[in-house]
């Protein structure tokens, strides 16, 4: 059966609701109104191998930063609900991911606990209408609100379309592995018998 959770946050800044299943075939419905963002939210799920249905308005009359957080805040909450005790998942991951000349590396782990390293200089502030400093917000919320780990290292890399996009990437891939099931885990993968 598929694990799967529905959030609904509205704010005055922002209205969100997300359907996450981690048993998906990588697609992304809906769009935040940040092309760029969007492009990075299907890139994610693709590599995820999960499926996001979202519906999403912002004040981005402002600029990027409450629509990009707030949609962290609700991915980190659906991700949370989805694994629910985590029983019977791997709980790590990790990945390489490049494009082209860029080179990401993250790592993760389903631990209960919330907490976020993060490595990456970015050579632009902003890639179309989307500001790379909201990478980190983005997965610091993912983090905050899933109570997961996450390292992050942009290793190398010129063009900041192919570093953002490498660092999305290397976290799919290492979330994915992370959620998934392990036959060979019985109960909750934790020698204090929870997360």
């Amino acid at each position: 059966m598929p694990r799967t959770a529905t959030i609904a946050r509205e704010t005055l800044e922002t209205r969100i609701e997300l359907t996450l299943t981690l048993e998906g075939e990588g697609k992304l419905s809906g769009q935040t109104g940040i092309g760029f963002f969007d492009h990075m939210l299907g890139s994610f799920v693709k590599h995820a191998g999960f499926d996001l249905d979202l519906a999403c308005t912002g004040d981005l009359h402002i600029d990027d930063h409450h629509t990009v957080e707030d949609v962290g805040i609700c991915l980190g909450q659906a991700l949370a609900r989805a694994i629910g005790d985590g029983s019977g998942i791997a709980r790590f991951g990790h990945a390489y991911a490049p494009l082209d000349e860029a080179l990401a590396r993250a790592v993760f782990d389903v631990s209960g606990r919330a907490h976020l390293e993060f490595d990456a200089d970015f050579t632009r502030s902003s890639v179309g209408d989307f500001s790379t400093e909201m990478v980190r917000e983005f997965f610091g919320a993912l983090v905050h609100h899933g109570r997961v780990t996450l390292h992050v290292a942009l290793l190398s890399g010129v063009n900041a379309h192919h570093q953002v996009e490498a660092v999305f990437k290397a976290s799919a891939r290492a979330l994915r592995q992370a959620v998934a099931m392990d036959d060979r885990v019985s109960g909750v993968p934790s020698t204090k018998g929870s997360l």
